[in-house]
């Protein structure tokens, strides 16, 4: 049954917040509501908020991760490890290394994993300047931190080859992860005995 609206102001911003993953109608109506409730300025303030980080917020030309400035806070950073890389999926996974307090190196954001299924391949993702930072020679180590997924694990695949025939060690997380789960749900106790156990990536790999 549809719900029925006494304002079709409140029903587009309904709709509009429903649009947001795992946001219901329901839901959506509460957060519409709550805004009502405040004042005028706070729900001025919650919508430049919104509007101001789709037009000014950027992507990091080093990692590709979220940022102010051309250069992100991480790659900017003085106390970093340049010389290891974290190779992640999405941005929600930088989040949740750093939260681990257990990685002192930089990012490389794919912005997604190889999936033929969803029409996603290598050319679709930010493996190619991937491979171009290993080969500056400056880069040590590359820690594949990807999902513990079949599409995860043909991405590391992927990469590996890519990078192979280069002087760097390419390594992956300790499987303290279990089969199928993904990054940004792991506890942090566990994805940080994952990235300080690390494996090199070619013991990983079945013959």
């Amino acid at each position: 049954m549809n719900q029925l609206y006494s304002s079709k102001l409140l029903e587009n911003v309904v709709n509009e917040f429903s649009k947001l993953p795992g946001i219901g109608k329901k839901t959506a109506l509460r957060m519409a509501l709550h805004i009502l409730k405040q004042d005028e300025e706070a729900a001025r303030q919650f919508g430049q908020a919104v509007i101001q980080l789709r037009s000014e917020v950027k992507y990091c030309k080093q990692c590709h991760n979220l940022s102010d400035t051309e250069l992100c806070e991480i790659c900017a950073s003085q106390r970093r490890d340049s010389s290891i890389i974290c190779v992640v999926e999405t941005i929600r996974d930088v989040m949740s290394i750093e939260n681990t307090m257990q990685y002192n190196g930089v990012y490389h954001v794919l912005g997604g994993i190889i999936s033929p299924m969803d029409g996603i391949g290598p050319a679709d993702l930010t493996i190619e300047s991937l491979e171009q930072k290993v080969a500056g020679g400056k880069v040590k180590e590359i820690i594949l931190a990807l999902s513990a997924t079949m599409e995860g694990d043909t991405t590391n695949f992927y990469i590996y080859r890519r990078v192979k025939h280069l002087p760097v060690v390419v390594s992956t997380l300790a499987r303290g992860l279990a089969i199928g789960d993904e990054l940004e749900y792991a506890d942090q106790v566990t994805l940080g005995r994952s990235i300080i156990n690390r494996l090199p990536f070619e013991n990983t790999i079945k013959n």
